[in-house]
């Protein structure tokens, strides 16, 4: 009854774990010559016969058969006349002994201990094969169902019914699920706590957004188009720098698609987090123009040797540059590798004079006309034609004239 006990609950062991059948036998074997050594010292003179699928063990121990006074007789594959003719009548001297050992004779005790011995290697089995598995697919991007949120992190089940943690440093910050929810992340690592492995994924590291990239744009997939760098502030801004080996293909184009159908679907993933794509060159300067998109830069001074950039702007290019909270420029930094510090274009601001200076020959009402359409500064209004100034605002053509005389009466 012990017997079948056991091998039964090795065969349950096989079903939870889905093992396969070399590697059960294999630990199985393990255990019971575990069993054997504890009791009789060694198990080199013992056969282990074991049929999983069935739950059948049988333990043979074979000794030799040695006259009743011999040396030999204490040793442990040798077994004495007298003593082999109580198991068998006609054995005679160097025939071999052959002697089935029931697991009742191990005790209750050691069946008990052979069995928690089991579940120990099957959970170490399954926590190597779990943590190999996974450190394989470090980078991929992973589908599974929210399980359980709590406030610092939400498990989430693969399709094989592995545990994975999303901590919510690893969450974009406009992330909200409910149990029961579809979530995509990429594997990011896999850890131990207290021996026990912990997948964890992420939906802000920047090869989220690489492997997005891959699944959506067919150019990178191929090779055709690489990406050479990924800058990230999660569910705010996010700069990609992209290069092609193919003069026929444009690697922004074709990362945006038609009519932003391909980024579009990224920017949803990624919960409306503005993207930037732009023309990887080996041209320093160009490369950090390029990177402070939508800013259009002046003039630029570079300090390679102190990887510095002093740039300079138009005034109303300066808050573009810069970008909302300092997301624009701190990016672009982190692509380009540079400190980049933006400055105004003294120059160009001491050539030039606010509308607002104008308040005591120009009323209110038609400044703040000019303000609407774009023109803070006399420059910007006297560059215009003056019948374009009075198709784009609603004032009539003596009132411009008016105000270009005052403009230019400034300036001469």
């Amino acid at each position: 009854m012990m017997n079948i006990n056991l091998t039964s609950s090795f065969s349950e062991f096989k079903e939870l774990k889905n093992i396969d059948r070399a590697t059960m036998m294999r630990v199985m074997d393990d255990v019971f010559r575990t069993m054997v050594k504890r009791k009789y010292g060694t198990d080199e003179n013992f056969d282990i016969i074991l049929n999983v699928e069935k739950g059948d063990l049988e333990i043979w121990r074979n000794r030799e058969v040695v006259e009743d006074d011999s040396e030999e007789v204490g040793e442990f594959d040798k077994i004495s006349l007298s003593e082999a003719r109580r198991i068998e009548p006609d054995f005679e001297v160097g025939e071999e002994v052959s002697e089935e050992i029931k697991l009742v004779d191990f005790g209750r005790r050691a069946v008990l201990a052979a069995r928690q011995i089991l579940a120990q290697r099957l959970q170490e089995f399954e926590r190597d094969k779990l943590v190999a598995r996974y450190q394989d697919r470090v980078g991929e991007i992973i589908t599974g169902e929210v399980y359980q949120i709590w406030k610092r992190e939400i498990m989430v089940l693969d399709d094989e019914g592995n545990e994975l943690i999303l901590p919510k440093s690893e969450q974009i910050p406009g992330d909200f699920y409910n149990k029961g929810e579809t979530i995509r992340a990429v594997i990011l690592k896999v850890e131990a706590l207290g021996g026990q492995p912990r997948i964890i994924i992420s939906r802000t590291d920047a090869s989220f957004l690489t492997r997005l990239m891959e699944l959506e744009v067919p150019e990178i997939f191929d090779g055709l188009i690489t990406i050479r760098n990924i800058v990230r502030e999660p569910g705010e801004r996010a700069k990609v720098a992209v290069e092609s080996y193919d003069d026929r293909v444009d690697p922004v184009g074709a990362c945006v698609g038609m009519k932003g159908s391909r980024i579009h679907s990224i920017v949803r993933e990624l919960r409306n987090e503005s993207i930037d794509i732009i023309n990887y060159t080996n041209n320093l300067q160009l490369y950090i123009q390029r990177s402070l998109s939508p800013a259009k830069i002046t003039y630029m001074e570079l300090l390679a040797d102190q990887k510095k950039a002093k740039v300079f702007l138009k005034p109303d290019q300066v808050a573009l540059a810069i970008g909302k909270s300092g997301h624009n420029i701190r990016l672009a930094g982190k692509l380009t590798g540079f400190e980049i510090d933006v400055f105004r274009d003294e120059a160009e601001e001491q050539d030039d004079v606010n509308l607002d200076e104008f308040a005591d020959e120009i009323e209110g009402w038609v400044l703040d006309e000019l303000k609407a359409i774009g023109l803070d500064t006399a420059r910007a209004v006297m560059a215009l034609d003056p019948q374009d100034l009075v198709r784009r605002t609603d004032l009539e053509e003596e009132t411009i004239n008016h105000v270009l005389a005052v403009l230019k009466a400034e300036f001469e």
